[in-house]
């Protein structure tokens, strides 16, 4: 297969590889000759590549560029499932090939709409995504999960009727399509939500009629499910989500039980099925991404300042905005190359993306980046595949 093998080279490193893979998890001759027997004797058996064993066929596969992946979907059902699998990306991870993507939903021209695109493939130029289904909404939460994009709930107007939605939708971005996975117990909108240890939580919010909601619920995606879990001590909306060591954190927003906005921190703890709480928060959060092991946050008192809490201790570190043509401008993040994006939510003649790398020399850490979405940058996700 000329289009997928790229010489001799590639196919050496598939051997090194299987035999690495082999030296970490040896097999007995027995249970190899067991396999190709049940093989031989399957008539309706279809290898992957014709000639070639299906581990070294898969592991070719895999070093097939990312932007390739949904034609190769369309070749067997047998190819489709396997791009789709935990499996494709772990090959990918180890043969070194995970590509990384930015996904950012974009605010079209005069508030009229918005539409997903991608950024930082195919030399920055950006890529638009199939339309995302369902009506048009807002106050809806985003996660990756498994290299796949998760769009869950939020409210529409119909008709001059607000409706609030369980809906949740899921974009392969391997594939390049959307799907519809099964609905969340509960309607909610500006709720908060995180992947931690596989699993989707979603907590707080809106609900019906616009009461406030303490109730939470965890996806399982092996299942297609979502359960109702513990509920907050009290409700809480507008805050957001994210995981750290195996926790989910829920930071900011508002509580029915404080005056203003809450700087508790409610933490659940998925062995023990049950919440705690801590009081060193941040408030009004206007922009938010985790990056390495530590959280960055935009509050909206002071869009000049990184707040970036280190969950081991439990501490907030305030790192200094630089000035770049405004001191108007808010931001969203984006994260790309292990490094912090701030998109600006103004648009303004010659204004740049800035760029933090945290792991740069102390006084370099602050850079401008060529990587622009076409309109407003509402939010963004990074999926490697």
């Amino acid at each position: 297969m000329p289009g997928f093998l790229s010489g001799k080279k590639q196919f050496e490193e598939s051997e090194m590889y299987f035999s690495t893979a082999v030296e970490r998890e040896p097999l007995s001759s027995q249970k190899v000759n067991s396999n190709l027997n049940r093989q031989e004797d399957n008539e309706f058996y279809t290898p992957i590549l014709p000639g070639l064993p299906d581990d070294v066929a898969k592991y070719c596969l895999a070093l097939v560029p990312r932007f390739k992946f949904p034609v190769m979907g369309t070749v067997s059902k047998r190819w489709r499932s396997y791009i789709q699998s935990k499996e494709f990306i772990t090959v990918r991870k180890l043969a070194g090939r995970l590509e990384e993507w930015l996904y950012i939903l974009t605010g079209d021209s005069k508030g009229k709409g918005s539409h997903w695109e991608i950024l930082g493939c195919l030399d920055h130029a950006n890529q638009l995504l199939p339309p995302m289904p369902g009506p048009t909404k807002a106050g809806f939460s985003v996660v990756v999960l498994d290299g796949n994009l998760l769009v869950m709930a939020g409210y529409s107007i119909y008709e001059g009727i607000d409706h609030v939605s369980s809906e949740v939708y899921q974009y392969d971005s391997r594939l390049n399509s959307w799907s519809t996975l099964a609905n969340m117990n509960v309607a909610r909108y500006d709720f908060a939500s995180a992947e931690v240890n596989g699993m989707v939580y979603a907590v707080g919010g809106y609900g019906h009629d616009g009461e406030s909601l303490s109730s939470a619920e965890v996806y399982d995606p092996n299942k297609n499910k979502w359960t109702l879990i513990e509920s907050l001590r009290r409700p809480r909306w507008g805050c957001f989500g994210c995981g750290f060591e195996g926790k989910l954190y829920i930071m900011g927003g508002r509580s029915s039980f404080t005056i203003g906005n809450s700087k508790f921190v409610d933490v659940y703890n998925p062995e023990c099925h049950s919440w705690y709480e801590m009081k060193n928060g941040c408030v009004m959060v206007t922009a938010h991404a985790v990056l390495g092991k530590k959280l960055f946050c935009m509050e909206w008192k002071n869009q000049r300042k990184l707040v970036i809490f280190n969950p081991e201790d439990n501490t907030w570190k305030i790192v200094p905005v630089p000035l770049t043509g405004s001191s108007r401008i808010g931001f969203r993040f984006g994260i790309m190359d292990e490094k912090l994006l701030l998109f600006s939510l103004e648009k303004e003649p010659g204004y740049k993306t800035l760029l933090y790398d945290p792991n740069a020399a102390p006084g370099s850490e602050w850079q401008t980046s060529t990587i622009k979405p076409s309109g407003a940058c509402l939010c963004s996700v990074t999926i490697k595949a």
